[in-house]
């Protein structure tokens, strides 16, 4: 396994975990930090694919797979943190 999908596999776990953990403590500042994760994930990926294109709608079909399910997640924990942001107000 080349270091270079450890590493993506290690940032998409990581994301998808980020994305759990700040549903749970919404915060706007929190939010960011699993969009970074996103985009983290989505840029590893497009390395691994320029480096390895044999199985482009493997990688797409994985890749949109997971960006779903994490930006579902994301939108609906910005939804709560700015309703929390709003009360506080």
């Amino acid at each position: 396994m080349s270091i270079f999908l450890l590493t993506h596999i290690i940032i998409a776990v990581s994301s998808l975990i980020v994305a759990s953990i700040v549903f749970f403590k919404p915060s706007i500042k929190r939010v960011g930090t699993s969009y970074g994760f996103i985009i983290a994930t989505v840029a590893s990926g497009t390395l691994l694919l320029v480096l390895n294109p044999s199985n482009i709608l493997h990688t797409c079909l994985s890749g949109l797979g997971y960006l779903t399910v994490v930006t579902i997640i994301t939108i609906a924990t910005h939804v709560r943190a700015r309703k929390l942001a709003e009360q506080n107000i």
